[in-house]
């Protein structure tokens, strides 16, 4: 009971909490921009060379109808989108002790495992949430650029739905709990959110590029969040197109990138739950 109580009390305060929304907000905007916007109006004016690598524009606007809305939901997450659940994860850890609201819960006689059970609940339902609304706004737009083209409606398959939904979710919420873990560290959310993008949006990339020359570094390299993270939806949509996105990789195949996603799920709860329990919240 004390678990679901914290659960209700966290959704409420995040529920209430502008930062939240804004940070959710971002995400949808990007989607929208990167995902549809910026091929559509490649397509409308016929110039390709814009980040497409001159793509031709009837591949631009199969890119973006409703076949491919499941495959536009999720090639974003393992950068930006990760990026975005990252910080979502780190202010609402960090803000538990910026504000007192840590030591004011825990001094009220909750035990401190349901309390990060409860907290870690709620956030997995905001992850949940911007997941769907995330492909209620991928089809949305699809649907508006086949009228628009007067393009014939193709729907995907079930399958290739539910491989996405499962992919970018697992996705998002691996980056959300490792912000999570990084607010729960730093006791404040400026410096995990800081240290957090630095390592997903710098620090990744400069380790896979340096290993491409070390062979201790590239082994490292391949059990990193990013890679996993990538790897796993560049396994679903593949790589090496013309318009390829930032962050999709093919660096493991699907199985084991979700071997990697799946342990920093199972893990980063643990060691923030273990840091709560033991340390002083003060």
């Amino acid at each position: 009971m004390s678990t679901l109580a914290s659960a209700r009390a966290e959704l409420l305060r995040l529920r209430k909490w502008p930062a939240v929304w804004v940070t959710l907000g971002a995400w949808m905007a990007l989607t929208a921009l990167f995902g549809y916007l910026f091929n559509y109006l490649s397509v409308r004016t016929g110039d390709t060379t814009f980040s497409n690598d001159g793509a031709s524009t009837d591949f631009l606007l199969s890119e973006i109808l409703p076949a491919n809305a499941p495959h536009v939901l999720i090639q974003g997450m393992p950068m930006f989108g990760g990026a975005l659940m990252l910080v979502l994860g780190a202010i609402v850890a960090g803000n538990g002790y910026g504000w007192g609201t840590w030591k004011t819960v825990l001094t009220q006689g909750p035990s401190r495992p349901s309390v990060v059970l409860g907290s870690i609940g709620a956030l997995t339902v905001f992850v949940i949430g911007v997941v769907v609304a995330s492909l209620a706004l991928c089809f949305g737009l699809s649907l508006l650029v086949a009228a628009s083209e007067s393009q014939t409606v193709v729907w995907p398959a079930a399958t290739e739905i539910a491989k996405s939904l499962g992919a970018g979710l697992l996705v998002v919420e691996m980056w959300a709990l490792i912000g999570y873990l990084l607010g729960t560290l730093a006791r404040g959310p400026a410096l995990s959110v800081g240290l957090g993008l630095v390592w997903a949006l710098v620090v990744e990339n400069l380790l896979r590029g340096v290993g491409e020359l070390l062979g201790p570094v590239e082994a490292f390299t391949k059990v990193l969040p990013g890679t996993g993270g990538g790897s796993l939806v560049g396994a679903i949509i593949g790589t090496g197109g013309p318009d390829d996105t930032p962050g999709v990789l093919d660096v493991l195949g699907g199985g084991p990138a979700t071997v990697v996603v799946l342990a920093y799920l199972a893990l980063t709860p643990l060691l923030a739950g273990w840091l709560v329990t033991r340390r002083d919240v003060a």
